[in-house]
């Protein structure tokens, strides 16, 4: 078993990052530091595999939800080569977060993600 904390941490941190960045070009950078250039994104709104697309994903989070940031909610946990960590989306104006879940991840060796399984915890009606 595990214990290489450090290698969760940074994987989720740079998950939040291009999850948060609102430049394409920060956004691509972000994708591409995050995932290797194969990983996959799967929740219940999504399917895609590859950096573009996860990238239009991403984009597409922005336009439905212009200034919210996604905020982790509690530890991120580990073991082996997958790790599991709660999530919000977070309105900067009001704190309000309409949008909640947790994503289990798989890492590479380089510690880039392979693949993220999302859920959805709490979603506003009609989105």
């Amino acid at each position: 078993m595990s214990v290489n904390t450090d290698r969760y941490q940074t994987a989720a941190a740079r998950y939040f990052e291009a999850w948060n960045a609102t430049e394409p070009e920060a956004l691509g950078k972000a994708v591409a530091e995050a995932w290797v250039p194969e990983g996959t994104y799967t929740d219940p709104l999504a399917d895609v595999s590859g950096h573009a697309q996860i990238t239009a994903v991403i984009w597409a989070a922005h336009e439905q939800f212009p200034g919210f940031v996604f905020r982790p909610l509690g530890a991120v946990d580990g073991h082996h080569d997958t790790a599991r960590f709660g999530w919000e989306l977070v309105n900067e104006a009001d704190g309000s977060a309409p949008v909640a879940g947790f994503d289990v991840v798989t890492l590479s060796e380089d510690g880039r993600i392979r693949q993220v399984l999302g859920f959805l915890d709490r979603v506003p009606t009609g989105a």
